[in-house]
């Protein structure tokens, strides 16, 4: 009968890598602490209005142009602001 203790060595391995696996999936999934966003949040919908600065302004068709007019993509200087702090 020493040959239970092999067989219970043996099984020990297949559980304990299914205990393992269960752990890490609950503690990285948190499947229990989860935020159910549709039920939980109440957003209120209101009906889409414009207002008179909302009209339109210029209209182009068929254009073949790669480019925007104007645009500043190289100006990468220009674009960024840089946050000046107080130094006082």
């Amino acid at each position: 009968m020493s040959d239970d203790g092999g067989l219970g060595l043996l099984l020990l391995g297949p559980a304990g890598a299914t205990g393992l696996y269960w752990m890490l999936y609950r503690y990285y999934r948190n499947t229990d602490k989860s935020h159910a966003f549709e039920r939980e949040t109440k957003v209120e919908a209101k009906p889409v209005t414009g207002a008179e600065q909302d009209r339109k302004v210029d209209e182009v068709k068929g254009t073949q142009s790669k480019r925007i007019e104007d645009d500043n993509v190289h100006d990468y200087r220009d674009r960024v602001e840089r946050i000046r702090g107080d130094s006082s």
